[in-house]
């Protein structure tokens, strides 16, 4: 496979398709052999076949890094939290579900108060239901619920200077992936991975047929 050839796009579209659950490679073939490109197009095709051929062992250092920058920054971690919780209820399903759930939970304790937590009635127009039928987490707009999660996350964000440690930490394993990547230069292994996933995909098409 001609890696020159090989667009950026073409390569996220690869990783997209490839097994994540395979091992990582081995560190001593990870950190064995380094040499500079001699020219743009052996850096490129170089970068393209590292990144594809190395994609677990670079998945777990960027979230090595990350995990430490959360743990330099604890409330991050709370923040991060609360942040993908709002990001969260934006999705019906789930705001659905996670409503349904406490209100179960609270109906064990207080039948009452889970009563309170059913949501509103859906509108009827003309002797039909409404087709457009509001969210409810809890008996409350959704809104409610994705403004006050953000709020928190954003107050524990400006506090704590997490947000800024965790792009920093982003930054940094981006970078050296690109530098590992860059500077390691593929072994017979890896182009023979490369050979064997071009054989598959040629394979899977001709079946296709």
């Amino acid at each position: 496979m001609d890696w020159g050839n090989v667009t950026a796009e073409d390569l996220i579209d690869a990783l997209r398709e490839v097994d994540w659950s395979s091992p990582p490679r081995p560190l001593s073939e990870f950190f064995s052999r380094f040499t500079v490109p001699k020219s743009y197009s052996r850096w490129n095709s170089r970068l393209k076949c590292n990144l594809y051929y190395y994609r677990t062992n670079y998945f777990m250092l960027i979230v090595s890094v990350l995990i430490l920058g959360f743990l330099w920054r604890p409330i991050a971690i709370v923040a991060a939290f609360l942040t993908a919780l709002s990001l969260a209820f934006l999705n019906d399903s789930f705001a659905a579900t996670f409503s349904e759930k406490v209100t179960r939970t609270v109906r064990q304790f207080s039948p009452h108060l889970a009563a309170k937590m059913r949501p509103p009635h859906t509108p009827v127009i003309r002797g039909r239901p409404s087709a457009r039928r509001a969210i409810y987490i809890c008996g409350q707009p959704r809104w409610v619920f994705v403004l006050i999660f953000s709020s928190a996350s954003f107050f524990l964000w400006f506090v704590s200077c997490g947000l800024l440690t965790v792009l920093w930490a982003l930054a940094f394993g981006l970078l050296a992936t690109i530098m590992h990547a860059s500077f390691r230069t593929p072994n017979l292994k890896a182009r023979l991975n490369t050979f064997r996933e071009e054989f598959r995909a040629v394979w899977r098409n001709y079946s296709e047929l």
